[in-house]
């Protein structure tokens, strides 16, 4: 039996068997998993519309298209689950314990502190470690994410907390998102003076689709217009009921500022660990954990900071932190002290690594160098073809010629360098989710931690892209070759100054959009032949002012009769006039039009640009 043809292709159907593709998956790929010729998918696909080679990362919609047409369900491998199976393939496994029972040990909660820009969430952090973060902190916003540990007595034992800070600016949702996945529990900071606010409700939906108990810190109590019953009354509406109220939450009202009950927010935090968790870890298997936040440092090259959640990390031993790999160096606490051994719930800054990994990703020791190579490479060549796909504009016949017929349609491309991953992270999805219709559109062609490169400038300068830098500057002769090729480099430290200005910009490429102005009507009252300048029409004003510059036509019975014409000549008595306004006569001259009759309406306007929002 023949294949059917499908789009003018002959290609073998499916029975409607399920095909597993990772993400950034190539039409090679789909071809060797159902037994067809990459080149018939090639044409296949031409013929619905879609240009595509046969080795380019493809992405998840284009090859559920495909999968459909053929009759295969398609099912794009989660990242989760691709990473997984990765392990697996390395004999490998990450998230679980390993021994029994009598293996684990108590462990410290690990908390996430949460809430709305400005409510004091790093104030309270002050004031719990005595250091100071917002001073130096630009626009006193917290855009990057740190790990603390704090000790607190409770029935006369000292208990630790590990403290994970989310960064307050509203861009930051993923990595808030991301903090309250790693976290045990989450304090929930709600200022007395302010109540709840749209934060402060995103942060609490965090932490519940999280499954964390959330203790709720009223801070700033010690102002006048504190009003710490309100926020309880707000807070019962999201579900949130008090303990006083007969509820199973913590609040606890304190003052960062003047450090008041901060031992009881320690306490509450502990007690509610206690009370709702089983907080233990085994800390004699290899350490596994997350990756809370990284940067790359001049003089120590990639410096990330992990948290231990099962196992014991200790100098020298092979690490692999999602595509970066290397032996642990050295390892430092969170103030600058040099630690041999972090156990569970411990957060270490680890140097040694071979690139810097993103805020978020896991990291897990293995055997030996050569498997934390190997592994690291595979995922990131997952993770670029994935990127590929993501990145791709998805261009189509019907695109290719109307752009062909409108001419080339405005894109501004993007080079987003920044000091640590997770904001970097942050500005492209806030950028991503900038609007401005389907006539200008927003690409980052390439994205990365650290100095800006000679290498960037290059890539700026071949694909006409702004290099954006978010608290960091040109290394080695950058500035130099940007002014040499005519690269704009712009430096950014508050993230949504930098969402703002790209904002403008993008409106700024927009095509200007124009309305007509009615300015004034006169009415033809006498006309005069000229054998020099033609008819002239003597008219009287009867409404607004008509402009020697302005466009005018003519109408006649209700009816226009000429459109978009000049003006020869406007006069008033016997001097030319830039302007007549009502009431006045005045007589006008049309240029290339001589038809007019008494009676006729002649009307003056003009195209006002409308401002692009």
């Amino acid at each position: 039996m023949q294949a059917p043809t499908i789009g003018g292709v002959r290609v073998r159907k499916g029975d409607g068997e399920t095909v597993r593709l990772a993400r950034g998956a190539s039409l090679t790929d789909f071809a060797e998993k159902i037994g067809v010729d990459a080149a018939q998918l090639v044409q296949m696909l031409f013929s619905l519309g879609e240009m595509v080679t046969a080795t380019e990362s493809v992405n998840d919609a284009t090859l559920e298209l495909l999968g459909e047409e053929l009759n295969y369900v398609v099912q794009v491998v989660s990242p989760e689950d691709e990473d997984r199976e990765l392990l697996e393939s390395f004999d490998l496994e990450f998230g679980e314990d390993e021994g029994d029972e009598a293996d684990l040990v108590v462990r410290p909660p690990v908390v996430t502190v949460m809430g709305h820009v400005d409510h004091g969430k790093t104030k309270l952090l002050d004031a719990l470690r005595n250091a100071n973060v917002v001073d130096k902190e630009a626009g006193g916003i917290t855009q990057h994410i740190g790990a603390y540990q704090v000790g607190a007595e409770v029935d006369g034992e000292l208990r630790r907390i590990t403290l994970i800070d989310t960064p307050g600016h509203e861009a930051f949702t993923a990595m808030r998102a991301r903090g309250a996945q790693a976290t045990d529990i989450a304090i929930l900071v709600v200022a007395a003076d302010d109540g709840v606010m749209p934060q402060t409700v995103e942060a609490l939906n965090h932490a519940k689709a999280a499954g964390v108990p959330i203790v709720v810190a009223v801070n700033k109590i010690d102002k006048p217009e504190a009003d710490p019953t309100k926020v309880r009354g707000q807070l019962t509406e999201y579900g949130l009921v008090p303990e006083e109220y007969g509820g199973d939450a913590m609040f606890v009202d304190v003052s960062a500022k003047s450090g008041l009950n901060l031992e009881s927010l320690l306490e509450a935090v502990v007690l509610t660990a206690d009370a709702s968790l089983d907080l233990r870890a085994n800390p004699t298997q290899d350490a596994q954990g997350l990756v809370v936040e990284a940067h790359l440092d001049r003089g120590r090259g990639p410096v990330a900071t992990v948290l231990v959640q099962r196992g014991t990390l200790r100098v020298g031993d092979s690490i692999v932190a999602g595509p970066a790999h290397g032996r642990v160096r050295a390892m430092l606490d969170e103030h600058g002290n040099e630690l041999t051994e972090a156990t569970p719930a411990r957060p270490a800054m680890v140097l040694g690594l071979s690139a810097v990994p993103g805020a978020g990703q896991n990291f897990l020791v293995v055997e030996d160098d050569r498997m934390a190579r190997q592994i690291a490479e595979k995922r990131e060549a997952r993770e670029r073809a994935a990127m590929q796909a993501k990145r791709r504009v998805r261009r189509t016949l019907e695109d290719f010629m109307a752009s062909m017929e409108k001419g080339k349609s405005q894109e501004l491309n993007l080079i987003l360098k920044g000091d640590v991953s997770g904001s970097v992270e942050a500005l492209e999805d806030s950028l991503s989710q900038i609007d401005v219709g389907d006539e200008v559109t927003l690409r980052v062609i390439d994205r990365g931690v650290g100095a800006i490169t000679e290498t960037n400038v290059d890539l700026a300068a071949a694909s006409d892209a702004i290099i954006i830098g978010f608290n960091v500057r040109p290394q080695g002769k950058a500035t130099e070759m940007a002014d040499k090729e005519g690269v704009e480099i712009r430096y950014y430290s508050v993230i949504y100054q930098a969402i703002e200005e790209i904002e403008a910009a993008l409106k700024g490429m927009l095509k200007p959009e124009y309305e007509e102005s009615t300015l004034g009507q006169a009415e033809i009252r006498a006309i005069f032949r000229s054998s020099k300048i033609g008819n002239i029409a003597g008219c009287m004003v009867t409404s607004g002012t008509i402009r020697r510059n302005a466009k005018v036509r003519v109408i006649r019975d209700g009816s226009v009769v000429a459109d978009n014409l000049d003006l020869a000549s406007l006069k008033r008595e016997k001097d030319d006039a830039s302007e007549v306004r009502e009431g006045f006569e005045c007589g006008l001259v049309l240029r290339n039009f001589q038809d007019i009759k008494e009676g006729d309406v002649v009307e003056a306007f003009e195209m006002r640009e409308i401002p692009r929002s």
